[in-house]
């Protein structure tokens, strides 16, 4: 844990890492709290028409125990002289999410999780690649694993909580059955754990392999942005899911890590109003809320008068402009912190409202533990202040990822040597002042960031090539005031096919149906050519920059409306 002090410099200076041999995640966030106290809140799950169901830690054992003696007893585990079976956990935030996490952790298996809204082709890209052996799902997820299910040869399970179906056999029944009593495996702190897909712009996401300590290099970050937790009465929520980076070991794991209850919230659809009556209801102290959530809440009307108060409220995925800063003081009643970090080497740098003023542009300093700083991407130097230059790590460092899965030639270029050793390159854009805060400027590849997810471009336009009417598409962000970007596609269409209004929503559909809701462009326009290069390759920038000025004419149009 990081020890309070009264500067950024005293708390780095008092901190040590302690990373043992020896350590498992499930044991961590689980059992180590069972033990000390049986009935300490653990997980408040709540279900989507509001009803509360609370779990002890002493229950999260006993129900993790009895998945892992089931899986063990179909065979699954970690394999000898290898990784781990691969278990995908394709659930939304409940109970059983958590559970089966920390069921694969005390297996010795990696765990991948999967987003509920992911399609067909996001999920069959993800399975197959990583060739996982079992998925714990629900009935949603079931309905679209089944047709994949033939297609995916290493796939030998699939469990769903909502009962037997279609061959998936009931979550509920095969561990009724078993102990509440396991022996977990004995994992090295840098044993693979988890699986985590990430986007990037050129072919399939890539599997970022993190060991069993990403969860301890995540907790300075955790705790620095949010002023030193954990404090008496903490207890923790976040909108974002579970699946991503953001909502696992951001919030979920370290939450549980410190024996702080997390509510688990299944929204049928976020809403300001249900945000804030969730916080007010359940006495939510602690938030990662993302800034599209934070833009979506500013627009509820008399939000001051619920007076509430919160402790701490930390955001990452853009940076924060002095609005929002200051509309969380008065609403929330704190300080929101800023930190960034990625699915590769995540939480390194934050501000902390608790050390110093928050800095409106500035993401904060490095996180004590952590040295991130400017380089030169080329050369590996860093560059001087006020110089923009790539934002990077220096390696290694407890919460790196291992590798990109299978992929040795990604991983190698996802780093530069330079004087003081080797630099994990971030991909992103930054500078740093003369008083070491550093500032976001953007992306140096063409990763979208909406709604604080990343969204690779080829992905999208891999699902828009296979409409029958398509013949190139290029995908860009288009600016937008409440998600930061929005997914808008460029089409040029096949012979027999003519563009229309009722052409672009049937495309828009058929990439939310096939890759994911998140992912499917919100502006489908049509071009007559695509811009390429002599070598073939699409001219984002042109795209870009059209996407641009169609954003900044549909601001003008407003403002006259107005």
């Amino acid at each position: 844990m990081l020890k309070p002090g009264r500067t950024f410099p005293e708390v780095e200076q008092a901190f040590r890492w302690e990373i043992p041999e020896f350590y498992n995640i499930g044991v961590d966030i689980c059992d180590k709290w069972a033990a000390r106290d049986p009935g300490r809140l653990a997980i408040i799950d709540v279900d989507a028409q509001g009803r509360a169901e609370e779990y002890s830690f002493a229950q999260l054992r006993a129900m993790s125990n009895r998945l892992a003696n089931a899986l063990q007893r179909r065979g699954l585990g970690r394999c000898d002289g290898g990784p781990g079976d691969r278990i995908g956990i394709l659930l939304p935030q409940r109970v059983e999410t958590a559970v089966s996490h920390v069921a694969a952790a005390k297996l010795g298996c990696i765990a991948i999780p999967l987003f509920t809204l992911f399609g067909p082709d996001a999920l069959m890209h993800r399975l197959g690649n990583s060739q996982a052996r079992a998925v714990i799902t629900d009935r949603a997820g079931l309905d679209k694993l089944l047709p994949l299910w033939p297609r995916l040869p290493s796939l030998e399970q699939v469990f769903c909580v909502d009962g037997a179906a279609g061959g998936a056999q009931d979550f509920t029944a095969v561990c009724a059955g078993e102990s509440g009593d396991f022996v977990p495996v004995s994992t090295r702190a840098e044993d693979p754990a988890l699986l985590i897909y990430t986007s990037g712009t050129t072919g399939n996401p890539k599997g970022a392999l993190h060991a069993h300590r990403v969860l301890l290099g995540h907790l300075p970050g955790v705790e620095i942005s949010h002023n030193f937790l954990p404090r008496d009465g903490d207890r923790f929520w976040t909108p974002a899911d579970w699946a991503w980076i953001g909502g696992l070991l951001d919030v979920l794991m370290p939450a549980l890590h410190h024996g702080i209850a997390v509510v688990a919230c299944r929204f049928a659809k976020f809403t300001p109003e249900a945000a804030f009556d969730l916080i007010r209801r359940h006495g939510i102290r602690n938030a990662f809320l993302p800034p599209t959530a934070l833009k979506m809440m500013k627009l509820a009307p008399d939000a001051e008068r619920l007076g509430l108060a919160m402790r701490t409220v930390a955001s990452g995925g853009e940076t924060l402009g002095v609005e929002l800063i200051d509309w969380g003081r008065r609403v929330l009643g704190v300080t929101i912190n800023e930190f960034y970090g990625q699915t590769e080497c995540n939480m390194v740098v934050s501000s902390c409202s608790e050390l110093e003023p928050v800095l409106p542009g500035s993401m904060g300093r490095q996180v004590p533990g952590h040295v991130v700083d400017i380089i030169d991407a080329e050369t590996g130097r860093r560059v001087a202040d006020r110089v923009e230059g790539a934002i990077a790590v220096l390696a290694p460092d407890p919460v790196m990822f291992l590798e990109y899965w299978n992929n040795p030639v990604a991983t190698a270029e996802k780093y530069v040597d330079g004087p003081d050793g080797r630099w994990l390159l971030t991909g992103d854009r930054g500078t740093r002042d003369a008083t070491g805060r550093l500032c976001f400027l953007g992306r140096d590849d063409d990763v979208i960031g909406s709604a604080g997810y990343r969204i690779g471009p080829a992905e999208v336009e891999d699902c828009l090539l296979a409409h029958p009417s398509v013949r190139l598409a290029g995908v860009v962000g288009k600016p937008d005031a409440i998600r930061g970007a929005v997914v808008a596609a460029y089409v040029v269409l096949r012979e027999g096919h003519a563009a229309s209004a009722e052409l672009a929503d049937e495309i828009g559909r058929f990439v939310k149906e096939r890759l994911a809701a998140h992912e499917y462009p919100r502006c489908v326009r049509f071009l007559d050519q695509m811009p390429m290069t002599t070598t073939g390759k699409i001219v984002r920038r042109e795209l870009r920059e059209l996407a641009e000025q169609e954003a900044r004419n549909e601001s003008e149009r407003t403002s006259n409306d107005r």
